[in-house]
């Protein structure tokens, strides 16, 4: 597939873009911004963030943690759980906030939407994302909602072969990314996180992707 231009060359400015079951929402999650901090806090004090280990060997560049069903890898693989690894107790439910802003997202880009797993990966400055298309899924149909907190981000946004030249797109503090339909096993990634400091999350970018999974 041949990835159209999604964002052109001014990214797009304030607009939202919607196109071949992409979309871009600018700002969306502003609103609840504090109080999905605030879940994430909660989330992080069971289940904290760390840096998975891929069936490779090495550690992830992003530290994670979960809530609902959640993705681990580890030397056997990538796969959805509904138990933290690291304890053996049940991944922390879905705060409301973010179930409820998943649902107006997938939403507002056209989607009907039944989460029931986040993850959440938080970025220092110099860890990034390597493009790849989200697999493990079992329900396929459903999109993927991505929120984005704290420090700006290039996001890689391409077709559904690597070959494929991805699009570039910076996304702030509060944009949300949904994918689905036709672009829903696009390949995807972040670049290197640049140094900065954000007002209220501090020396961190913070995503989350609101999934269904079963």
């Amino acid at each position: 597939m041949t990835q159209p231009d999604l964002f052109g060359a001014d990214d797009a400015g304030a607009l939202d873009v919607q196109r071949d079951g992409f979309a871009l929402l600018r700002g969306f999650a502003l609103p609840q911004a504090a109080d999905i901090l605030a879940a994430i806090a909660t989330v992080e004090a069971v289940a904290p963030f760390r840096h998975m280990i891929t069936p490779g060997g090495h550690a992830m560049s992003a530290a994670m943690t979960n809530c609902g069903m959640g993705w681990v890898a580890d030397r056997r693989g990538y796969r959805y759980t509904d138990r933290d690894p690291d304890t053996g107790q049940l991944w922390p439910e879905i705060p409301p906030v973010i179930r409820e802003l998943g649902v107006a997202a997938a939403a507002a880009a056209g989607f009907a939407f039944t989460p029931d797993g986040c993850l959440i990966n938080q970025y220092a400055p110099g860890a990034k994302m390597g493009l790849h298309q989200d697999l493990n899924e079992i329900d396929k149909t459903a999109p993927i909602v991505s929120v984005s907190l704290g420090l700006p981000a290039t996001f890689q946004f391409g077709g559904l072969n690597r070959s494929d030249k991805p699009e570039r797109i910076v996304l702030n503090h509060g944009d949300v990314v949904v994918w689905g339909g036709p672009s829903r096993m696009a390949y995807h990634g972040v670049l290197t996180l640049k140094d900065g400091i954000h007002p209220d999350v501090g020396k961190r970018r913070v995503n989350l992707t609101i999934r269904k999974v079963r």
